[in-house]
């Protein structure tokens, strides 16, 4: 059996998230949507304010996933919260239970940091839904995400007041 290890991911991992990130687009049916480069993971992972933190799964040494998270903050809870906006395992690499791994880092690291949640997304049609379940997430049904970008961000961002 294949060693797996998870560990804090570098300002070197750049390129290899920017790989994953991309991987999961095109898993996600969305080919052309990453407009993120490497330069801007190393800003906002490593520079002078970073925004996230990223985990880094490998197989006997080489990189097969990833998990990439943010600091939320619950209002109701009084505490501070961790979202997980991409967790992405190589296809080869999810019978060994990688993703697990990741998720289980993740969480001890909310732990560890006082954090009462773990978020995170998931689009309807994927499988790995059946996965989340079984490790404890519920669905949130009657929370529906919502968005504001591009045109409608710009037009609305214009009516605020100076």
């Amino acid at each position: 059996m294949p060693t797996v290890t998870i560990r804090p991911a570098v300002e070197a991992d750049c390129a290899t998230i920017l790989r994953f990130v991309k991987e999961l687009a095109v898993f996600e049916r969305e080919p052309d949507a990453v407009k993120a480069t490497e330069e801007d993971f190393r800003r906002d992972g490593w520079g002078e304010r970073p925004v996230f933190d990223a985990l880094i799964a490998e197989l006997d040494g080489a990189p097969v996933g990833f998990a990439l998270c943010f600091r939320n903050y619950s209002t109701w809870e009084g505490r501070a919260g961790i979202f997980v906006e991409d967790l992405y395992v190589t296809p080869d690499a999810r019978r060994f239970g990688v993703g697990r791994k990741l998720l289980t880092a993740v969480a001890k690291r909310a732990v560890e940091q006082g954090c009462r949640r773990v978020d995170l997304s998931v689009l309807d049609w994927n499988p790995a839904r059946d996965f989340y379940d079984r490790i404890g997430f519920k669905q949130m049904e009657e929370w529906l995400p919502y968005r504001l970008t591009g045109g409608a961000l710009a037009a609305l961002a214009a009516q605020a007041e100076e």
